[in-house]
């Protein structure tokens, strides 16, 4: 995390202070207006001293891109080179040490731009017309090399914080390489087909109308995947409200919850609603569904989610502190509940790349215990002979099968649905995805490397009938 009182991100405090970046002067003449590759370089580096000061990624470039209206070819190269630094920050950090530099903001941009843009001399200069010498003498060690070297240690290898490195080998064995290479990967762009207005085929149709192509994911019934990156939101579907953009592994989690038509379900931890529209459209728009969450403006962001896609059988309630009055009075009133627990996230680095390096061994620490009490919060609200569904987009087993061991030893009154008897809910006409030949299909796990999608798990549980 950044700290208020560490100096200014962008170089090193020896450098000096770093020249204005809009427009100069020779003399007394005309303001000389900055070449476009600088003016894509100082906003990439202003995203990037924004994330080192603790800001999300994707909300800095949104915020970026809403200031200054920047045509989509800058726009995607300013989100390439930012998005990119975050992704193989480890490795950028370890040459810019090889190198005598403090790794930092314009000291990583620059290495950047000659290790994964293959910048010369020239080029660098033409991005960057003021770095300072010695971020410049770093970054000329590194012409003609790429970001690997033998001697890079496993964790910056895998461009991924030490910390984790043993929790993944715990998950992945002999596959930890592969899969740390999936996670630093840029993620495709899934989408889910909204069945309360359309079928997949008709989506792909309507989507084709307006130049995107799609095709049907390999689990989901409803999931369509997307060629590139584009402009959806300029097309009919969109507009309509046909489809949502929704990953193939949340889809599923979403999908094996099982809800039906005239049921009563519980979205426990519905941030912006992705799977409570999903759930919607499971139950046909009949039935009961409500939606929770702690954060209130998040609840209200689905409001016009909702209303594009045309649900209507859901309610928002956010709930605050531990003693939730309106929680309480709920108790054994569901048929279906789902638990979308808030995480590590480290399953969706390939989409948030920036947040593997504000993650820590306190913060799975204070998670893990947040899950547990919300399992144990859940566990009361089902219905006997309901179902509870426990999903996280963590890869991480304190987060997934601990916690559900965990909850199965306090409560005896519940049951693990084996995956293949719940992977019918989701009409999927293939088997469920397995985990490796010695996979014991207890519980829904999905990684990047095997299955395309971001890392998830899902658990079903059942609770005992009265």
């Amino acid at each position: 995390m950044a700290h208020s009182d560490r100096p200014d991100p962008r170089s090193r405090p020896s450098s000096g202070p770093r020249a204005p970046s809009g427009p100069r002067s020779s003399g007394g003449g005309r303001p000389r207006r900055a070449r476009p590759e600088a003016e894509i370089a100082d906003a990439a580096l202003d995203a990037l001293v924004a994330i080192e000061n603790g800001r999300a990624a994707d909300r800095v470039l949104k915020a970026a891109f809403d200031r200054r209206k920047w045509p989509p070819p800058a726009r995607g190269r300013i989100a390439r080179l930012v998005l990119g630094v975050c992704r193989h920050r480890a490795q950028i950090d370890w040459w810019l040490e090889r190198g005598g530099c403090r790794p930092a903001p314009l000291a990583r941009l620059g290495a950047a731009l000659v290790l994964m843009g293959k910048a010369d001399k020239g080029t660098l200069r033409k991005h960057l017309p003021h770095l300072p010498t010695p971020e410049l003498r770093a970054i000329e060690t590194m012409f003609d090399h790429t970001l690997d070297h033998p001697d890079q240690p496993p964790a910056v290898a895998a461009n991924l914080p030490a910390w984790l490195m043993p929790h993944l080998k715990a998950r992945f064995g002999e596959r930890l390489l592969p899969e740390a290479a999936a996670l630093c990967a840029e993620a495709g762009l899934d989408l889910r087909a909204n069945t309360l207005k359309i079928g997949r085929d008709g989506a792909i149709a309507a989507l084709a109308e307006d130049g995107v192509i799609a095709v049907p994911t390999p689990f989901s019934p409803v999931g369509l995947r997307v060629d590139g990156r584009p402009p959806l939101t300029r097309t009919r579907a969109w507009r309509e409200g046909l489809v949502e953009v929704q990953d193939e592994a949340s889809q599923l989690a979403a999908l094996l919850v099982g809800a039906r038509a005239g049921e009563r379900v519980l979205d426990l931890c519905a941030g912006a609603g992705g799977k409570t529209l999903a759930l919607a459209a499971a139950m046909a728009n009949k039935g009961r569904l409500i939606a929770t969450d702690a954060d209130e403006r998040r609840l209200n962001e689905a409001v016009a989610r909702l209303r594009r896609a045309g649900v209507h059988n859901v309610a928002r309630h956010a709930i605050g502190a531990e003693g939730d009055k309106w929680l309480s009075r709920q108790k054994g009133g569901f048929d279906r509940v789902l638990v979308d627990a808030p995480c590590t996230g480290t399953g969706t680095f390939r989409r948030n790349p920036d947040a593997k390096w504000r993650s820590s061994p306190e913060e799975l620490a204070h998670l893990t215990a947040l899950q547990a009490r919300l399992l144990d919060r859940a566990a009361d609200l089902v219905k006997p002979g309901g179902r509870l569904v426990y999903a996280t987009c963590s890869i991480l087993r304190a987060e997934d099968e601990d916690q559900i061991d965990a909850f199965l030893a306090r409560r005896p009154d519940y049951r693990t649905v084996p995956l293949a008897e719940a992977w019918a809910a989701t009409g999927s006409a293939r088997p469920a995805p397995d985990d490796g030949p010695d996979f014991v299909a207890r519980n829904l796990v999905l990684s990047p490397a095997r299955h395309e999608t971001d890392g998830f798990f899902a658990a079903v549980l059942e609770r005992a009938a009265a």
